[in-house]
Formats: C-alpha cells, sequence, structure tokens
C-alpha cells in the first residue's frame, strides 16, 4: 500500500496504444443489492463490492441471494484482489461464499474490514490465504502490474464509505460507492469534494455512480437533524424508549446514546447484529459513552421506565428480529407495554412495506407510542439526492458515464439527468448484469455477455432460479400437497386395498373426507383397468396420461392444483418407491 502524493493515470510507454479494459458488471444494475463489479485489464482483474440482496417473494425457502461467481472462476488466474466501498450488507455480503472458494486479498475501510472479519468468523470460512487490508482516505492500491486504485472518502450510513478511482493503461474510471453530500456529519470527517474535483481537472474516462435516489429532487438532509429528532421525542417520552435501527449504521447508534445521555437514560442493547456492531465500533473509537450509560438488557427491570432506552434491531421487521419478537410477546427479556414509545428510523426497503406495518400494528395494539419515518423526521437517507449527483458529475466531469446501483428506472433517470448536464447521450451506457464493456480512450461498446443470474442460497446449498426445487416450494405454497398411497400386492400385482389418500394445505375441512373418497375410488377405477390390460401398476403410475386424469379429475372437484405424490408399498416385500404426479 502507497499513499504518496503521485495520484494519475498510467503514462509508461509500453501503453502508448493500450487495449481496452473491462467493466463487467455482476450484479446490482437494474436492482437494489448484490452489488459486484469486475474490472479487467489485460492479466489483471480486481473486483468492485461483494454484496448480496433478500430473496424476493417467489423466493420461498431462500436464505439470501447472491451474484454469479462463474466469471471469476473461469479467470480465477487473472484476480488480483476485491476493494470494499464500505461494509453494508448489499456490498459484502456475499464475501463468505466469495472467500471460501477464492483465496484473495481484500482491502476496505476499517469498519469494513472489522465487519467482514465477523462474516467469515460466523460463516466458519478458514482465513488461511485470505488476507484483509485497512485502507483509509488518499490510500493507493497497486493491483498486478496494470490497475492501481485509491480510496476517496465519501458519507454514507456507516463509517468508513469510500469512493474508488482505478488507474488503468486507457484512464480513470471512478466509482462512487454508496454516498451522500453531509457537511455536518457526526463523526465530523466530510465528503472529500476537493479530491473528486482534482480527478475532474486531471480526466475522468469512466464515472459509475449509484442511482438510488436520483427520483428525489434537491439535496438530502444531514444526519444531523436526526439527532435532534431524537432529542425532541427523548424530552417528551415518559415511559421506556424502544428505538429501531439498521445495526451498521454507527453515527444514527451514537445519536441515540448521546440522546439518552442527555436525558439521563440508560442503554441497552438487544439484536446479536446490533451488540456486535456496537463492540467493534467501540473498540474503534467510533463510539463516545459514559461508563455507567450501557447496561444490561436483562437487568431493566432494575430501572425506572423512564431512565431506559432499548436499542434494537428489527427495522425491517424481519421475522426473528429483536423488535418482531418484542411485538409478538416471544422476546426473552422485553415485552411490548402500555406507555412505550418505539421508535423506527429507517425507510423500509421497498417490497418490505407489509411486514413493517404488521409489526407497527401490533405495537399499537399494544399500548405503545409507534413513531416512524412517514410521520416525523426520525430517519434521512444514506444516498445522494438528485442535486448532490448533479454536484459530484459537474465535478468529474468524465467522457463516459454508467449509472448503477438501481432499478432500471433509475438508471434512466440517472442517464436523462447526465444528458441535461450536457453529456454526450452516445457515451451514458446503460448496462445489464453480465454485460462486458470494453472501453477505449474514444469508445465504450458492449462486446460479450457472461453468466450473472442470480444464485440463491438454501441453507448450506445453492438453488439456481429456475431450479424445479423453488418451482416445487411455490407450487407447494399455493396449492398444497396430495399424497396417495397405494398398496400393491407383491403375489399378484394387484391392489390390497383401496388407495389411501391425505393432503396438506389443499382442501377445506368440511370438505376434505368427500374428496379424499371420490379421488380414491378415481385411482382405484384407473388402477384397476391398467390390471385389466396386464399391465403392472408401477408402469402404470409413471404414464403422463394416468398423472393427467388425476390432476384434472382433483381440480374438476376442488378447483385446485395441488402437487400429486404416490407412494406404492408392496404387502410382503421390502421395497418403497415414490412417484411424483405432477412432475
Amino acid at each position: 500500500m502507497s499513499s504518496n502524493s503521485k495520484r494519475h493515470g498510467y503514462n509508461n510507454p509500453k501503453y502508448k496504444n493500450p487495449n481496452p479494459v473491462k467493466i463487467i458488471p455482476l450484479g446490482g444494475i437494474g436492482e437494489i443489492g448484490k452489488n459486484m463489479t469486475a474490472i479487467e485489464y489485460g492479466g489483471d482483474m480486481i473486483i468492485v463490492d461483494c454484496g448480496m440482496s433478500f430473496p424476493e417473494e417467489n423466493m420461498p425457502g431462500v436464505d439470501c441471494v447472491i451474484p454469479d461467481f462463474t466469471y471469476v472462476r473461469r479467470n480465477q488466474e487473472k484476480l488480483r484482489g476485491i476493494l470494499i466501498t464500505h461494509g453494508h450488507e448489499d456490498h459484502i455480503g456475499s464475501l463468505p461464499y466469495f472467500l471460501r472458494e477464492f483465496k484473495t486479498h481484500v482491502f476496505g475501510g476499517t469498519m469494513a474490514i472489522e465487519l467482514i472479519k465477523l462474516k467469515l468468523q460466523d460463516k466458519n470460512v478458514p482465513f488461511e490465504g485470505i488476507k484483509l487490508t485497512t485502507c483509509k482516505n488518499g490510500d493507493i492500491i497497486q493491483l498486478g502490474n496494470s490497475l492501481s486504485a485509491e480510496f476517496i472518502r465519501v458519507n454514507h450510513s456507516i463509517a468508513d464509505s469510500y469512493a474508488l478511482c482505478i488507474n488503468t493503461p486507457v484512464g480513470k474510471i471512478v466509482h462512487s460507492g454508496d454516498f451522500k453530500i453531509d457537511y455536518t456529519p457526526i463523526n465530523g470527517k466530510v465528503i472529500n469534494l476537493q479530491r473528486m474535483g482534482e480527478l475532474g481537472k486531471e480526466g475522468v474516462l469512466m464515472f459509475m455512480c449509484e442511482s438510488t435516489n436520483v427520483e428525489i429532487e434537491g439535496f438530502s438532509p444531514s444526519e444531523k437533524h436526526v439527532g435532534e429528532a431524537f432529542s425532541h421525542y427523548f424530552r417528551k417520552a415518559e415511559g421506556r424508549i424502544i428505538v429501531a435501527t439498521f445495526s451498521s449504521h454507527v453515527h444514527r447508534m451514537q445519536q441515540i446514546i448521546t440522546a439518552a445521555e442527555k436525558y439521563g437514560r440508560h442503554v441497552c442493547l438487544s439484536g446479536r447484529s446490533m451488540v456486535q456492531v456496537f463492540n467493534i465500533a467501540n473498540s474503534l473509537g467510533y463510539i463516545d459513552i459514559k461508563p455507567d450509560t450501557l447496561i444490561d438488557i436483562d437487568a431493566i427491570d432494575n430501572y425506572p421506565d423512564n431512565r431506559i432506552v432499548i436499542l434494537t434491531t428489527g427495522s425491517q421487521a424481519e421475522p426473528m428480529s429483536a423488535l418482531t419478537r418484542m411485538a409478538f410477546n416471544s422476546h426473552r427479556s422485553v415485552d411490548i407495554q402500555k406507555g412505550d414509545t418505539v421508535i423506527i428510523s429507517a425507510d423500509p426497503i421497498p417490497g418490505n412495506e407489509k411486514p413493517i406495518y404488521r409489526v407497527i400494528n401490533e405495537l399499537y395494539k399494544k399500548g405503545a407510542h409507534v413513531i416512524y419515518q412517514s410521520l416525523a423526521d426520525v430517519h434521512v437517507s444514506g444516498h445522494a439526492y438528485r442535486d448532490e449527483l448533479m454536484m459530484l458529475h459537474t465535478l468529474i466531469k468524465p467522457k463516459f458515464f454508467i449509472p448503477v446501483h438501481g432499478e432500471y428506472r433509475m438508471l434512466c433517470l440517472h442517464k436523462e439527468m447526465a444528458i441535461n448536464l450536457g453529456m454526450n447521450e452516445d457515451n451514458i451506457c446503460i448496462l445489464e448484469n453480465g454485460a462486458v464493456l470494453e472501453l477505449k480512450e474514444d469508445e465504450a461498446k458492449i462486446t460479450d455477455h457472461v453468466p450473472a443470474n442470480p444464485v440463491l442460497i438454501d441453507g448450506t446449498g445453492t438453488v439456481d432460479a429456475d431450479d424445479r426445487v423453488l418451482t416445487d416450494r411455490i407450487h407447494l405454497s399455493e396449492d398444497g400437497c396430495l399424497a396417495i398411497a397405494i398398496t400393491v400386492d407383491e403375489r399378484t400385482g394387484d391392489l390390497a386395498c383401496s388407495p389411501a389418500v391425505n393432503s396438506m394445505g389443499c382442501f377445506d375441512s368440511d370438505d376434505m373426507d368427500m374428496l379424499y373418497e371420490l379421488i380414491s375410488e378415481k385411482v382405484d377405477d384407473l388402477l384397476k383397468q391398467a390390471s385389466n390390460k396386464a399391465g403392472s401398476i408401477e408402469a402404470f403410475l409413471e404414464k403422463r396420461n394416468f398423472r393427467e386424469q388425476i390432476k384434472s379429475f382433483v381440480h374438476s372437484k376442488s378447483g385446485r392444483r395441488p402437487m400429486i405424490i404416490f407412494n406404492i408399498s408392496y404387502v410382503g416385500g421390502y421395497s418403497d418407491d415414490e412417484y411424483y404426479g405432477d412432475r
């Protein structure tokens, strides 16, 4: 690592006519989450971020979604390291899966590296062969023979967030990371706009900029405004105060602690990740707290209600989070009671509104006073609004531009904004995950596509987005399962008794017995026809025509199309086979 002041692109004689540099987004384009981009020149390749996203409603049983590593796998010998812009899950969440396979060097801010260590330990990923290096504002990292990267401080909703300037033989590529422009940040470290302006004067070939809040006009409020709101509500509250926020938001955590101390309250932590991140931040000196402020959550009954603040996870109503368990009376230490003030200090992740409002409704039922973002200024975004994006574009003055980190409409709006600022429309590239963009000094074009379909993590294994396992789960969740047990006399090959029918999630209890009897009779009739034709029952069960007849019959009687499973048992035999009737 070097922190010298020589900051410029390559000007080596051997690169008089450089080959194009490849920019390959493997995630984070047309979506919020699983950010990952490969940048490649000659024999060197680096990765920017390696994040995950949460499963969608049509992914039952899936724990998380990660990028496809196929391209990295095919070019593993070129990999020179991973650059991490900051420590949020959508930028580091896939690292345990990546580093289990690819032993490489990871560079990032102090907070990000500490969180990565924790994630690797939690997932039991061996550290052997993995090197983790902390970087700070101005550090320049050499990556192979042809690439280097400079870390540039930005403001965001987690400590130690950075933009990157990647120097290539073709020119400079600036990646904004996630950022906002906050003139009054909690830690006093403002975004390094001076360096952004210097890069603009030196010449930036490509700008990759986040698009999350491009739809919102103006400037995002400072994080300091949230502290003022906390102070207002803490002063008014008469009972316990429970604040739910993202555990990674150390600056928010500090403001809650500051407000608690101002009004003579003790703070206790609830939620595993909240405790872990607090311990990391406190050990790094990022938390300013009096010795007697923090108490154990099991000791809250020893203090009056008006002296308690509970800092908890669960701002997104995750099923097993601390706030959700409090709301539904399953938390080991805290039950919501009348007089509690609950502050949800976070915006809902898009698509997650229903679970959040379900928890809010339950909190109201318990008699709590609930304050959430739509009612009060208890949260500000960590992402730049439209005017902040325009400021960075104006400072950097890139020749080419790729909008990233946003759904498709956001990317299009970001493109329109850049055009309005005077940029040539032909120099703006809206990509998709897997596109290979070849960048030259005077040209940027898509030349290929690589695998970039989402990979679903299911327990300890992976599931493809179109995998039959996922299809079966969706089918089961929609129409349930019908099981038909058939007993065959092994000596004669005939039915030993009438088929037995059972189901889960298919029929109303009032109609169940009658439907079971009708289905059993139908199966019995069809199988007897098979016996009369001198064919084996096993062979008949495998015929598509038989399965379709049963499916149609069930649908005609119930209006449903459940998954149908046939189980064959043999009287006097030892084998046991299953046939899946709707495969």
